[in-house]
């Protein structure tokens, strides 16, 4: 039997909404090498997602990359059934689905009183009514006195309004409003033993913020992308792996009176004050 330390999931079955993203890619290989069978849901990026369950698969891990739109309960509630057919059971729930729109963004071209609507909409309804619609779904299957551990993935726009990012700091507050009132209500109510808690990632490079970290002609950074690595005390961008660790503490047995909490990963940015 292989020891995996502290953070051993052998046996668990996780479930990765946004799995074909970069963030939950990486989470979704480091659960793997924890012995994890890790559940990679993607929606309108399946390939990737089929890619890395793939390449999981091929280094002895044991993944399956399933299609579900988190703002669909029935397309969710489907998706939980053929899981708890495969495997039996629910264990883990990380919901990373989520992410921003250039139309929902304000810049000198589109003022905050212009933002439309829908897009508004989109934004918002993708970050937190996907966290909770998933919420639902799996947080029902893990009340099986098996216990459990829901990962909610928030943002530093959670705890500090990004300029520029109305609909997506909103949202990510809320998520971790949400983690917090899900903690305490899944206890009192239904099991004592499914944990939830979230992750405050600081500024990583992903597919949805690229167009506002990076200028397209030059390469580098954006005047936006530069004054965030500034104010990051480290000097950088996080990288995938930097999430890694937290996340696997957060679903380890090592953290199993870790409950309605979050933990920031920033770099600092959060401790900075400018000065």
């Amino acid at each position: 039997m292989t020891d995996r330390g502290p953070y051993d999931l052998s046996g668990k079955v996780c479930v990765i909404t946004g799995g074909s993203g970069v963030l939950c890619g990486a989470l979704a290989q480091a659960l793997a090498k924890q012995g994890g069978a890790v559940v990679i849901l993607g929606h309108s990026r399946m390939e990737k997602a089929e890619e890395l369950a793939a390449e999981i698969g091929g280094e002895g891990g044991d993944a399956l990359a399933l299609q579900a739109d988190v703002l669909d309960r029935a397309s969710l509630e489907q998706v939980c059934g053929r899981v708890l057919s495969q495997y039996g059971h629910v264990d883990v729930l990380i919901n990373g689905a989520g992410g921003a729109r250039k139309d929902a963004t304000t810049s000198p071209e589109l003022s905050f009183f212009e933002l439309p609507e829908a897009a508004i909409r989109w934004v918002f309804d993708l970050n937190f009514m996907g966290t909770f619609l998933a919420s639902q779904v799996f947080g029902e299957a893990m009340v099986n006195g098996r216990g459990g551990s829901v990962l909610n993935v928030a943002s530093m726009g959670a705890l500090r309004p990004l300029t520029r990012s109305v609909a997506y700091s909103a949202a990510k507050s809320a998520v971790v409003n949400f983690t917090e009132w899900l903690a305490v209500h899944m206890s009192q109510e239904y099991d004592s033993q499914v944990r939830v808690n979230a992750l405050v990632p600081g500024f990583f490079l992903t597919d949805q913020n690229r167009f506002l970290l990076l200028d397209v002609e030059s390469g580098g950074f954006s005047e936006r992308g530069q004054r965030i690595v500034e104010h990051t005390p480290m000097g950088r961008l996080g990288a995938p792996d930097d999430l890694v660790g937290p996340a696997l503490f957060l679903l380890s047995e090592s953290a199993r009176f870790v409950h309605g909490t979050t933990l920031v990963v920033d770099g600092g940015l959060g401790a900075y004050g400018g000065v």
